[in-house]
């Protein structure tokens, strides 16, 4: 029994024996900012208990590591808390040569978590959760460089024919976004864990970066809060809350932000799944956050997601239209014809989801607005309004209130056949003119009739308007 004891011990100080410390690589040029270790294949286990306060930035240390699945498992803790410290260090990659070795030896770590979150072939304890959330927002919370605009101090352009911007940083920040995504989807996870780490103060800091100019990070950034918000119920009222912030500040403070777009699409998913009846607060968000959006000047590059968003309100829940319509028209463009032409497509899908008693309330303001883009001398905004009377649906609106809608719109149709610049107008204009007339032949007369009282009194002030004029001429002459 002695030796068995005694031989025991001696397999256990053998192993103790056996454990390398991590000496310095003899064959990578040496770097000021960074060393890079070659740890033992053999033991991993370090000599010192390693814990999650060695995890900062910059340590100034790159280590060649073991594979996990080649070490035991009760040293693969240790090991996974190395590679992190691997992962946490940050370089320079606006030069591509520079620290190019230590740079591969960070890429493969993070590329090796990946599968291994991904394969779900070891389940990560709270500790090492902590580990990777904390070197996660190591790498990607960062100061993100200024815009193109604040350089320059000029107006943002058309976003087609400004430059993309590409963070050099990609290949690694790509990585660690899919390491992220890996770990909100995996089945594995437990939500009631995983919301310690991925707190508010992740996900405000995680909204912040929506502002970046790399349109590839901002693919990963939504893709991840959406997937974020979709698993964490605690945290969906706090995400809706600092998006809505995020547009308030856009609108009403620097009209720049490049993610509007992304967190437009978010909300559309979101907004789909609203329940009915809808909450007080959703409403809201619309009449604040939602509707103010079409102030910007730059609208046209999140038209298509907004729109998208305005309509899923309007067909959830149909009393919204009349908000919606006239929440439009307050922020009609005057100038912007581009705008326009979006302004009239939105409020067609708009009235789509209207029915006939939210029509009635907004009809008079809707149409008086409707006939200034008729008379408009830029054809494609004229198009566009006449392009309604191709809808059924609304066609059906306005046969059921014509009686209103014809008055608001019967000089505009005239002005346009007699005066009009563009052929493709005036023939769309008759076409239109003709509903009404075979809609209600009695009421058309009439209103014509009115139409040309209003002109004969119109020719006859402007007669009198003459003849004053040249009275103050003559009198003028004369001295008096």
């Amino acid at each position: 029994m002695f030796n068995k004891i005694r031989k025991r011990g001696h397999r256990k100080a053998s192993k103790s024996e056996g454990a390398e410390l991590p000496i310095p690589t003899t064959n990578a040029a040496p770097n000021p900012d960074v060393a890079v270790i070659h740890a033992s294949r053999t033991a991993v286990a370090p000599s010192q208990p390693l814990s999650l306060d060695c995890l900062t930035q910059d340590s100034g240390v790159v280590e060649v590591l073991p594979l996990l699945k080649e070490v035991p498992l009760l040293e693969r803790h240790a090991l996974f808390i190395r590679k992190l410290q691997n992962c946490c260090t940050s370089f320079d990659f606006s030069d591509t040569l520079k620290n190019a070795r230590e740079k591969e030896i960070k890429r493969q770590t993070l590329s090796e978590l990946v599968e291994l979150v991904q394969s779900g072939s070891s389940k990560m304890n709270e500790i090492m959760q902590e580990g990777l959330v904390k070197m996660i927002s190591i790498n990607i919370f960062r100061c993100l460089p200024p815009t193109v605009h604040e350089n320059t101090g000029t107006e943002s352009g058309d976003p087609d024919e400004d430059e993309v911007f590409l963070d050099p940083s990609w290949p690694h920040l790509q990585i660690v976004y899919e390491l992220l995504l890996r770990y909100v989807v995996s089945p594995d996870m437990d939500t009631k864990i995983a919301k310690r780490y991925l707190d508010h103060s992740f996900v405000l800091k995680f909204l912040n970066l929506f502002d970046s100019e790399d349109p590839r990070e901002r693919e990963y950034l939504k893709t991840i809060l959406h997937r974020i918000y979709g698993k964490f119920m605690v945290h969906r009222p706090f995400i809706r809350k600092a998006i809505n912030d995020v547009f308030y500040r856009f609108v009403f403070e620097t009209e720049r932000h490049s993610g509007i777009c992304e967190l437009l699409e978010i909300l559309g998913s979101i907004i789909n799944g609203f329940a009915l009846p809808m909450k007080e607060e959703h409403k809201l968000f619309l009449i604040r956050a939602l509707i103010p959006l079409h102030k910007a000047k730059c609208v046209a590059t999140y038209h298509q997601q907004l729109s998208y968003c305005i309509t899923q309100f309007v067909e959830k829940d149909y009393r919204l239209a009349d908000i919606v319509i006239r929440g439009l028209l307050k922020y009609w463009p005057v100038t912007n014809c581009g705008k326009e032409v979006l302004f009239l497509g939105e409020l067609e899908d708009v009235l789509e989801g209207t029915q006939s008693e939210e029509f009635q309330q907004c009809m008079v303001p809707l149409f008086r607005q409707v006939a200034r883009s008729i008379n408009s001398s830029h054809f494609q905004v004229a198009e566009r309004a006449l392009f309604w009377w191709n809808n059924e649906h609304i066609v059906s609106l306005i046969a059921e209130n014509r009686r209103t809608i014809l008055p608001i719109i019967f000089e505009a149709l005239e002005k346009n056949i007699r005066c009009h610049w563009n052929q493709a107008i005036n023939g769309l204009t008759v076409n239109v003119r003709r509903m009404f007339q075979a809609m209600d032949a009695e009421l058309f007369e009439e209103c014509q009739r009115q139409y040309e009282e209003r002109e004969a009194r119109a020719g006859e002030v402007e007669e009198q308007r003459v003849l004053t004029w040249k009275r103050l001429e003559e009198a003028a002459a004369n001295g008096c």
